[in-house]
């Protein structure tokens, strides 16, 4: 088996094209989800989804690789505002973690929905490719998700679910304030 199948068709690679596949099935049925049952889901999706893009194999196509785009402008809006929606007032968060943070005096504004669609993007790009089940475009893919993941949704994806787990906390702490009232 040559290079290229060996990555395409490796276990760390097929494990995260299943986990890949099952995050952007769920978050494309946002809409209208309780918001508590999406923060818990997502806070389970997003370390999987992590940890397996942390086990892909650096790897470097000979030739040029342009990735095909499977999400459009009106796909990736239509999922970030069924997200935001959800996420209601909870949406928007302060990120302190961007670098430029350090040389502004206004706070950076972020929102939850876009990291999520943001990270939905890559991820849902890969798995469209895969699904067609060319393998030099496949392995390329591996190439361009790893490559990504490196430079921009990974840590897309810690920033959220930092936002994420203060939002858990905070409708903990609103459960048991309903609880102690009744």
């Amino acid at each position: 088996m040559d290079k290229k199948k060996t990555i395409v068709y490796s276990h760390d690679t097929v494990e995260f094209v299943t986990v890949a596949a099952e995050f952007c099935g769920y978050v494309e049925g946002a809409q209208g989800r309780n918001r508590k049952d999406f923060i818990n889901t997502i806070l389970k999706l997003f370390p999987l989804l992590y940890l397996k893009a942390s086990l892909l194999k650096a790897v470097e196509v000979e030739e040029d690789f342009y990735p095909e785009t499977f999400v459009t402008e009106q796909d990736y809006e239509y999922l970030r505002t069924s997200i935001a929606a959800v996420m209601g007032e909870h949406d928007d968060y302060l990120d302190l973690c961007n670098e430029d943070v350090r040389f502004s005096d206004e706070p950076m504004m972020k929102s939850i929905s876009e990291d999520i669609a943001d990270v939905y993007q890559a991820v849902r790009n890969f798995v469209e490719t895969y699904r067609i089940g060319i393998e030099e475009n496949m392995f390329g893919a591996v190439a361009e998700i790893e490559q990504s993941f490196q430079l921009y949704w990974g840590q897309t994806l810690v920033n959220a679910m930092r936002a994420l787990h203060r939002c858990k906390g905070m409708q903990e702490e609103d459960d048991d304030l309903y609880n102690d009232a009744e």
